[in-house]
């Protein structure tokens, strides 16, 4: 058995793991191959300072990352074994990922890996299609498969409970110092390898939306547009809430996007209740708990198929040692 990844594994696992989602597409990551090993590392240039004082994001982002690494790895035969957070005294260093036996990859990880390149957040209206009991259970499944928890939000009570959390949380952040500045330079109106391109962002937010969006769209939308009136609307949980639990819970949450894609379903993040802490504890009581810590919020439906944000190229976030 191999006991080294080489260079040509570490430009395998980085041109899948650069294709993860992350907060205000800041592509918060960075890796390198140290003694034989994979290592995935918080870029601490590319945190944002209002929006995610504590690396929460940054965290999520990574853990996202390091699921399309360790799938591509899956893929390629060369599947490995994951140490999150293994230097007390480097805590940067978000992941270290060392060779396991040798298999081929199962069919579940060769439908995963499909869909890594056509995974992308779908800001726009949904259709008024309803999605069926198997695909929310094969979302539920994906996430438990990572040891967290999917809640499914389905009616006008519930969702009308959560979106209240949600504006208000968008309220106080909107109200901070810096925030607007913060996401308008990460919006482009250019071509760029990073960011939210307006294209991207969906069309503007109006009053009469139920859910809040950030304000990278510019396009108004055409009338009878308006963003369904009941969407199915998820939240992920993790048991705790420790750097590494928020790690795992990046990959949990890429876990169930892909499988989301796979199933041709479409779906945006909407993180604003879980940046703000009073938001994400009010959020943790209205479901009492059955999700544990909650770590991102997902709205779930079927839409016109849109375009992935870019990405950096695979070289730009590699350290050579």
């Amino acid at each position: 058995m191999t006991t080294t990844y080489t260079a040509a594994d570490l430009r395998t696992a980085v041109a899948a793991a650069v294709r993860a989602p992350s907060m205000h597409n800041t592509q918060p990551w960075r890796f390198r191959l140290r003694d034989g090993a994979i290592e995935l590392l918080v870029d601490p240039a590319r945190r944002l300072p209002v929006g995610d004082p504590t690396g929460w994001a940054a965290r999520i982002g990574c853990g996202a990352a390091l699921f399309n690494l360790r799938l591509a790895l899956a893929v390629a035969g060369r599947p490995g074994t994951v140490r999150l957070r293994p230097y007390p005294a480097e805590p940067l260093v978000v992941a270290r990922v060392v060779p396991g036996p040798p298999r081929p990859a199962t069919a579940t990880e060769q439908a995963l890996f499909a869909a890594v390149p056509r995974r992308h957040s779908n800001r726009a209206p949904f259709w008024p299609v309803p999605v069926s009991p198997r695909q929310r259970w094969k979302l539920v499944e994906a996430a438990r498969a990572q040891d967290a928890r999917l809640e499914l939000l389905v009616g006008a009570a519930p969702v009308g409970a959560l979106a209240e959390i949600a504006h208000s949380a968008n309220r106080v952040l909107a109200s901070a110092p810096g925030y607007a500045a913060e996401v308008l330079s990460w919006t482009r109106h250019a071509d760029a390898d990073d960011g939210v391109p307006v294209g991207s962002g969906g069309p503007a937010t109006e009053p009469q939306d139920l859910l809040p969006g950030r304000p990278f769209g510019v396009k108004t939308r055409a009338p009878g547009r308006d963003f369904e009136p009941e969407p199915v609307v998820a939240v992920l949980g993790s048991p705790r809430d420790t750097a590494a639990d928020q790690i795992a819970a990046g990959e949990a949450l890429q876990r169930v996007l892909l499988t989301a894609t796979d199933a041709g379903l479409a779906v945006s993040m909407l993180s604003q209740p879980i940046e703000v802490p009073g938001a994400r504890e009010q959020l943790r009581l209205a479901l009492g708990g059955r999700v544990g810590v909650p770590q991102m919020v997902l709205r779930v439906g079927y839409g016109q198929p849109g375009w992935p944000t870019p990405r950096r190229r695979p070289d730009e976030v590699v350290d050579e040692r």
